[in-house]
């Protein structure tokens, strides 16, 4: 399956999981949220929310600094 990651196509595994692009974005335990086709997803569902053919997932990561 094909799905956009921050703005870039790749090619998947059917069966992925939103936990599964997150873990291979960051590796920051705190401060990340993610997004799959603008619908903000709760880290709480990260591992059952299943990626399909066309999605789009955003992944944010706060940076400290001033």
């Amino acid at each position: 399956m094909r799905i956009r990651v921050n703005g870039r196509e790749r090619s998947e595994s059917a069966g992925l999981t939103l936990a599964q692009v997150v873990a291979g974005v960051t590796d920051a335990v705190g401060g990340v949220a993610a997004a799959v086709n603008e619908n903000v997803v709760p880290r709480s569902r990260w591992d059952t929310t299943t990626l399909g053919d066309g999605d789009r997932v955003e992944i944010l990561t706060a940076v400290q600094g001033g």
